[in-house]
């Protein structure tokens, strides 16, 4: 199932993504306390797509991939490395990453992001599976020079949490192997990265059993689980794309800040 979350009219709904991508099958209730079939379709053109999660917490995963790690010149982590992006970063398909008007370089990072789909607390990575929702695209906006800034003194807020920086969707996708998904992302059609999620240094179950030792995980946190090589600027005027097998694409053009 591809579960959406839309509007009409200006009230919110989710319902199933038919095959075609053309047409939505409405639901009651929502995904983690329970979706009914209402029998009503609605048009993909006659809605307005929102973000798959409404306010979530967003959980980072840096430098999970060995392919970035290189490209950073870094060590490989001794621990994993985690950090948060407030729920006001989050945005949906087709919404603008503003860049800010004090920017300087700003870097898009493809990523499969986990949504938790019921509270769970010292899960392990065997039964990972079971507390997960779903998985969707996500970008992880960076700010690099406050990043750069920030890390120096052993925190990281303002490079990652920007207004903005957490594109999510197209969709929650149930029922995939997160073992094996390629992920592609393009800035203006060009690609930019081209990885397969087998190259995780921790896996999905890894991941969502290492969160939850020390946190309690709540249904519809968001977990990004990590970006490959070929991460890179943006700039007013281009348009991101992350496309994840089994997901879909998600889109989302790049603004200046207008104050």
């Amino acid at each position: 199932m591809r579960i959406v979350r839309y509007a009409v009219g200006g009230v919110c709904h989710y319902g199933e993504l038919e095959s075609g991508d053309s047409r939505i099958a409405r639901f009651e209730g929502d995904p983690f306390t329970g979706l009914s079939p209402t029998g009503r379709v609605d048009e993909i053109g006659d809605v307005v797509v929102l973000a798959p999660l409404e306010r979530p917490r967003v959980f980072g995963f840096a430098y999970n991939y060995a392919s970035h790690i290189d490209e950073t010149d870094r060590a490989v982590p001794e621990v994993p490395v985690c950090f948060m992006k407030p729920s006001t970063a989050v945005i949906g398909p087709g919404d603008a990453i503003v860049y800010p008007a004090d920017g300087e370089l700003i870097h898009f990072e493809g990523e499969l992001v986990v949504v938790i789909g019921k509270e769970a607390r010292h899960v392990k990575p065997s039964e990972a599976h079971e507390y997960i929702l779903g998985y969707t695209c996500g970008n992880d906006v960076s700010d690099r020079i406050v990043q750069r800034k920030e890390s120096a003194f052993g925190t990281l807020l303002i490079g990652k949490g920007q207004d903005t920086f957490a594109p999510l969707g197209p969709v929650v996708a149930t029922g995939l192997d997160p073992s094996g998904l390629a992920l592609t992302t393009r800035v203006n059609g060009t690609v930019v990265q081209s990885a397969s999620t087998a190259d995780l240094l921790l896996a999905v179950p890894g991941i969502v059993a290492y969160l939850s030792r020390y946190l309690r995980l709540l249904p519809g946190d968001a977990i990004m689980t990590g970006t490959p090589a070929g991460v890179g600027p943006i700039r007013p005027g281009d348009e991101v794309e992350v496309e994840i097998e089994g997901i879909g694409v998600l889109r989302n053009p790049v603004v200046a800040e207008s104050r």
